[in-house]
């Protein structure tokens, strides 16, 4: 089954308005593939700045957290409504930072999960594994489980991205390889098959996060199972663009 190929670009708490400008106009100025789904997700404070500026409709925005209420007593959080309000399309759910800095649990993953599915705003849920985990052979086991917390609430997953990303590899520089990342990808989709059934399975993106850069980008390309990268710190760079156009 054909799935779109998906790069995703997580700012983080990173940049200014002039420097997400810069970002803008270098997308907007760029010639864009038609068959790469793109999505940008800069801070909060700037979704709507770059909403009225993103010249390219191919571009899509992400939020990078939401709160699972529509609104309330809730300082400092976010709503869904509130996010469409402001021309995004998408938010980042499940990022490693959130679950080990905030202490969101698997479930409470899920609830927001499933919560921001039902104002019809796509889903990049991210899963991995810490170093930790990885040297005690849990990579599998810890990737289970956060996708059966949201299995267990939602059985449509036509708008969810999964988004495997290695924490050990999230800001260091270091990498999976192509291998061993394709293993991982084809274990989460032969999960997923087992959870939500073939066909579903098949359809679901699964991309791939962990200092994915403009060098080694295109060395991803012949991994069966991976369809796109969630991009931190490349994504405030103009290489940016050389991975999104890398499978060209």
């Amino acid at each position: 089954m054909a799935r779109k190929f998906f790069v995703g670009g997580n700012f983080k708490m990173n940049g200014s308005k002039a420097s997400i400008k810069q970002i803008v106009e270098s997308l907007n100025a760029a010639e864009l593939p038609t068959d790469v789904e793109i999505v940008i997700a800069p801070p909060a404070l700037y979704l709507h700045w770059a909403h009225d500026h993103l010249k390219d409709t191919k571009v899509e925005l992400a939020a990078q957290n939401a709160f699972p209420k529509d609104n309330g007593a809730y300082t400092g959080e976010i709503a869904a409504p509130q996010i469409k309000d402001v021309g995004a399309t998408w938010v980042i759910l499940g990022h490693s930072e959130r679950r080990t800095i905030i202490k969101e649990s698997d479930e409470f993953v899920a609830d927001k999960t499933k919560h921001v599915l039902e104002h019809d705003l796509g889903v990049i849920l991210c899963i991995g594994e810490t170093l930790e985990e990885r040297d005690a052979g849990m990579t599998l086991e810890v990737c289970n489980r956060q996708l059966d917390a949201v299995c267990d609430v939602i059985k449509d997953w036509s708008r969810i991205v999964v988004a495997y990303e290695p924490v050990w590899a999230i800001g260091t520089g270091l990498a999976a390889t192509p291998d061993d990342a394709q293993f991982t990808h084809h274990e989460i989709r032969k999960h997923l098959t087992e959870k939500l059934g073939e066909e579903q399975a098949n359809s679901i993106r699964i991309i791939y996060g962990g200092s994915v850069n403009g060098k080694n980008a295109a060395s991803f390309n012949a991994c069966a199972d991976i369809d796109g990268y969630l991009v931190g710190g490349a994504s405030l760079k103009p290489e940016f663009i050389d991975i999104v156009n890398s499978r060209q």
